[in-house]
């Protein structure tokens, strides 16, 4: 049995515990709970924690392949239809750890990021859902914009438009898109998630609708 030194929880099995330290008690690990807490984050992946930096590079270049080819229109190879430039990218991979929750309900469908197309924290370190959790996002690194995360997961957006599976919501052109963190309408591109924000995010065709 481990018993928690920061709360009354207990627990029958090393490893529920050391996530309970990691996830409820973060700043106050003490320096031998911090190093238990760092080996499990690294075998949870399958990764020594230098590898993030690298991943998330190969996760970048592959993403970035897969947006032009569902969106860049007849073949020719150039940029995203919603911006002319990558995501600001995370500094610090495999330091900062925060979670908070994300609704994205397109076209009237709420996405299920507890799919395994969603739960991809080895190609995607910085920004993740893990352990089949579809209600938690993980941050791993410091930066990590609404834009950025979006499209690890594979959703392409700019501040008044959004694209998935092939379609484009503008608001230009009369469709509700909607950028929401704590109440408040956010830019996707310059906002950096934090710990506990809840995120909602909307698109749909007005037309269609």
């Amino acid at each position: 049995m481990h018993e928690c030194d920061h709360c009354s929880e207990s627990f029958e099995d090393e490893e529920p515990y050391l996530e309970h330290l990691r996830d409820e008690h973060a700043d106050d690990l003490g320096p031998i709970e911090q190093r238990r807490v760092d080996a499990l984050d690294d075998g949870d992946d399958g990764l020594p924690g230098f590898v993030y930096a690298a991943a998330a590079v190969v996760g970048l270049v592959l993403l970035g392949g897969v947006a032009v080819g569902l969106l860049g229109g007849g073949g020719g190879g150039g940029p995203s239809t919603l911006n002319d430039s990558a995501p600001q990218q995370p500094t610090n991979i495999g330091g900062p750890h925060h979670h908070g929750g994300m609704t994205v309900t397109i076209d009237g469908r709420s996405l299920d990021f507890s799919q395994p197309e969603f739960q991809r924290a080895r190609e995607n370190p910085a920004f993740h859902y893990e352990r089949g959790n579809g209600g938690r996002w993980h941050v791993h690194a410091r930066g990590v914009t609404l834009e950025y995360a979006l499209e690890s997961l594979g959703i392409d957006v700019a501040p008044e438009a959004l694209a998935f599976e092939g379609t484009v919501y503008r608001t230009g052109e009369g469709d509700t898109v909607r950028f929401v963190v704590n109440d408040q309408p956010v830019d996707p591109t310059t906002y950096e998630l934090q710990e506990g924000d809840q995120v909602e995010v909307v698109a749909t065709n007005n037309a269609s609708a």
